[in-house]
């Protein structure tokens, strides 16, 4: 029997990149899994499709679209124990500039995808969870949330305050069997590092213990393992996946 069999999970942001290996894994190992995108509706239902998923889009910083979609989860027809077993809180967005450049609604848009977005769904989650006594939180940090990165104040911040929403949200909800964690990921091989130079490239390269940066299906593994059974006395946690950069 697979790992997540009969277990739903719901993962923000997943139709590319990092929240994409997330949903594909999550579904390789049994879990009925719900995903959400906010743009590129094609990409996302072709992803569905491929793993028999379901896609559904959302604004994860809009609390009114955050309540719809937890209904529609829970009163799905591939739904039929209305239930979440797993939350990823993946969804999230970068707009980088020196801080001197940046605008407040530069800091807004992200601060409220990135941490807003994650305590609205996690919030509109916990009374489910809470009846369930069972649960499982996993919120999709970075390493800039502990070392910080000139020209990122805005996403260094939100990934920071995940942190210490992961450690409280475990603590108030560990007497429930609620779960919640965090992971840090370090250099990930994505659109964005395809696009620089290979003299950036092999400098980014030189600057990890490992050598190279991470595929995106490595940080799945994580977030698969701790969203299983093997991990059920894991909580409050910041997992760093960086390859032993911030080392």
């Amino acid at each position: 029997m697979s790992k997540l069999s009969g277990k739903i999970a719901l993962v923000t942001g997943g139709s590319r990149g990092i929240g994409e290996a997330i949903v594909r894994r999550l579904a390789a190992d049994g879990a009925t899994v719900f995903f959400t995108f906010n743009s590129s509706p094609d990409k996302a239902h072709a992803v569905a499709a491929e793993i028999g998923a379901n896609a559904l889009q959302a604004d994860v910083a809009n609390a009114d679209s955050v309540q719809n979609l937890v209904k529609t989860v829970l009163e799905h027809p591939a739904n039929p124990a209305k239930r979440v077993d797993i939350l990823v809180n993946n969804a999230g967005i970068t707009k980088d500039t020196l801080v001197l450049r940046m605008s407040e609604s530069d800091w807004d848009s992200v601060i409220d995808t990135n941490l807003k977005g994650a305590f609205l769904m996690s919030k509109a989650l916990t009374k489910p969870m809470m009846s369930q006594r069972a649960g499982k939180i996993i919120n999709i940090g970075s390493i800039v949330g502990i070392t910080g990165n000139a020209g990122q104040v805005n996403y260094s911040a939100s990934k920071a305050g995940l942190i210490g929403l992961t450690k409280s949200f475990a603590k108030e909800l560990a007497s429930r069997n609620i779960l919640v964690n965090c992971v840090a990921p370090g250099y990930i091989d994505t659109d964005m590092t395809a696009k620089i130079s290979d003299e950036q490239k092999k400098a980014l390269q030189s600057s990890i213990p490992l050598g190279r940066t991470a595929q995106p299906t490595e940080i799945a593994s994580v977030v698969a393992f701790l969203a299983s059974d093997d991990a059920s006395y894991v909580t409050a946690q910041t997992i760093v996946v960086d390859g032993g950069l911030a080392s």
